[in-house]
């Protein structure tokens, strides 16, 4: 449907409709992408990083994993990526932050509507004692994730760098597209339990 280039340290949103997906490229190697996810129709209901780890048995997200909104119904889910590690838990840097609100601004919504973010293309290694330490080198140039929309979602993208690295900012492509919806046999729907649960509240949604 269409693509374009989100320069290094700027911001992005889009309303990503229910039935279109979202390719992202990481154009040179080692970029960073801030995400948040709303539902259009009701910002309220947006993306939450504990149940979608809790919910999935997981600490990084990857392929055929999707992302969960605070009222169990899901947001988007990942049907493919080269990648293979994106960090759900590093949070975003003081102008990563700014730059949300920023974006966030242009759709009535503020800091209050602040919530954990993604970094796409970024890993974040925990250990026992709870540290945190970035991982260089996990995308390469022309690494890529998909996201399908499962519902209408407001997408709201920047790319200033991880707040553990010391790298600098990188670009990164857009694409959205159309796709067709998530058929019984869905990978994303069948890789846990729950997340069937997930799919039948959102259809629901939609019915």
């Amino acid at each position: 449907m269409f693509e374009e280039t989100i320069q290094p340290s700027a911001s992005w949103s889009h309303v990503l409709k229910r039935g279109t997906a979202l390719r992202i490229t990481d154009l040179e190697g080692g970029a960073n992408l801030g995400a948040l996810f709303y539902n259009f129709e009701c910002a309220t209901e947006r993306y939450n990083m504990p149940d979608t780890l809790k919910s999935q048995h997981i600490a990084r997200l990857t392929k055929d994993f999707v992302l969960y909104s605070d009222m169990g119904r899901i947001l988007c889910s990942i049907t493919g990526d080269s990648v293979g590690w994106h960090d759900p838990l590093g949070g975003c840097s003081k102008e990563g932050r700014d730059s949300f609100l920023i974006e966030l601004g242009k759709w009535g919504l503020g800091a209050r509507d602040l919530v954990a973010n993604i970094n796409f293309f970024s890993r974040v290694d925990v250990a026992t004692d709870g540290g945190m330490a970035y991982y260089e080198g996990n995308s390469k140039p022309g690494s890529s994730i998909e996201l399908r929309a499962e519902m209408n979602v407001l997408t709201i993208l920047n790319t200033f760098a991880h707040p553990l690295s010391e790298r600098k900012s990188k670009p990164v492509q857009v694409s959205v597209f159309k796709v067709a919806p998530p058929a019984e046999d869905d990978p994303c729907r069948l890789s846990r339990p729950e997340n069937g649960r997930g799919f039948i509240l959102t259809e629901r949604y939609f019915a």
